[in-house]
């Protein structure tokens, strides 16, 4: 399965990270392409969430299941939609100037042919949902400088 990553080194602590990726219900505020959430249970360790995306007139819904372990990592595993397999892992870990981010995700097209050509355009996408996040980090938190480090798998 294609996959790519990424590192960040955010001046938040791991509990105020962990919350902004949580608040799934805040999703369509700031995360591009983004244009609806549904959240359809929550509890302290695990919510059932849709979000419905679109770009154009183009809309599609992607139901997943988020496994929380607060506030080290939140596991986000594709339940249904327009793909044949799409998974994040986002893991927070404290450091002496603020926090670590780990984010993965990795994805299969349920047609390979799609696959081959939107992959193309993959990367930029997740690298634009990424520094959404950090967007909104500084919005909430705070602004400070952040350092990166990507890696395609």
């Amino acid at each position: 399965m294609p996959g790519i990553s990424e590192t960040r080194q955010m001046p938040y602590s791991a509990e105020q990270m962990f919350e902004l990726v949580a608040d799934v219900a805040r999703y369509a505020e700031f995360l591009p392409w983004v244009v609806g959430t549904r959240v359809r249970s929550d509890s302290e360790t695990e919510m059932t969430a849709d979000l419905l995306v679109g770009f154009n007139a183009l809309r599609e819904t992607f139901t997943s299941r988020v496994e929380k372990e607060r506030p080290s990592e939140i596991r986000v595993h594709y339940l249904d939609g327009p793909m044949r397999d799409l998974d994040n892992l986002w893991k927070f870990r404290d450091t002496p100037d603020g926090c670590e981010v780990d984010f993965a995700v990795r994805f299969t097209f349920r047609n390979a042919v799609f696959e081959a050509l939107a992959g193309q355009y993959f990367e930029r996408a997740f690298r634009k949902m990424v520094a959404a996040f950090e967007t909104r980090a500084n919005e909430l938190y705070g602004s400070n400088n952040s350092s990166a480090t990507t890696a395609a798998r």
